[in-house]
């Protein structure tokens, strides 16, 4: 029984990961689907790209929560069914990022004739999977991820260095007793979900050819 609950749990949070915020919000503004917008992902960036600054907003804040609630979820369980696994929270967070990154209900064939699962990067529902675990994770992941966007110059790099800035700081707090380790496995966890996803970002980086933003771009 409690490995049905678990697997449960983890499956709830891939759905709750699934849903596929950016693309209903850019389809409800201006029609388009946004995964024919530049990348073809379905976060906040390129929800931007596709319906402006608001639509780009809320479905990064979306996102995030998408991760929060999958990790709120799995807190759930735990206070009432498996007392003790803190496991689950990791293993819900880590879910709910793959569910965003391959999400079951944009399922599609391609002209090959095989089925593949589109999304996002993960970026903001890693950031999300933080705050659920630890709220104030955020006054930390935000200055620091800004800051690495506006001197970098690349989402993408700032998109990776969410999830290493999140391992770095909860094994911080594990070593000095203030959080148990299995936080930091979600972190290595999401780090390795993102970048996966971002495979083509980082083939462009190493070719010179990624989009610059940030201070960057001014100094053009």
């Amino acid at each position: 029984m409690p490995v049905l609950i678990a697997f449960g749990t983890i499956v709830a949070a891939y759905l709750l990961g699934s849903i596929p915020f950016g693309w209903i919000i850019v389809r409800i503004k201006t029609g388009k689907d946004v995964r024919k917008v530049e990348s073809g992902r379905t976060g906040g960036t390129n929800a931007m790209r596709a319906a402006g600054k608001l639509a780009g907003l809320a479905t990064a804040c979306l996102d995030g929560l998408k991760g929060a609630w999958g990790v709120w979820l799995a807190d759930a369980v735990i206070n009432t069914l498996l007392p003790g696994a803190i496991w689950l929270k990791v293993a819900a967070g880590l879910a709910a990022i793959l569910g965003h990154n391959y999400s079951i209900f944009l399922a599609e064939r391609t002209e090959q004739g095989k089925w593949r699962l589109r999304g996002g990067a993960g970026g903001g529902t890693a950031v999300g999977g933080a705050f659920g675990l630890w709220p104030p994770s955020l006054l930390i992941i935000f200055p620091i991820g800004g800051a690495m966007w506006y001197f970098i110059g690349y989402a993408s790099v700032t998109t990776m260095s969410a999830a290493l800035i999140v391992a770095i700081m909860f094994a911080i707090r594990a070593a000095l007793g203030q959080g148990p380790w299995e936080y930091v496995f979600y972190g290595i966890g999401a780090e390795i979900l993102l970048v996966w996803a971002l495979r083509p970002n980082i083939k462009r980086l190493l070719e010179g050819k990624e989009r610059i933003v940030g201070w960057r771009v001014r100094k053009r």
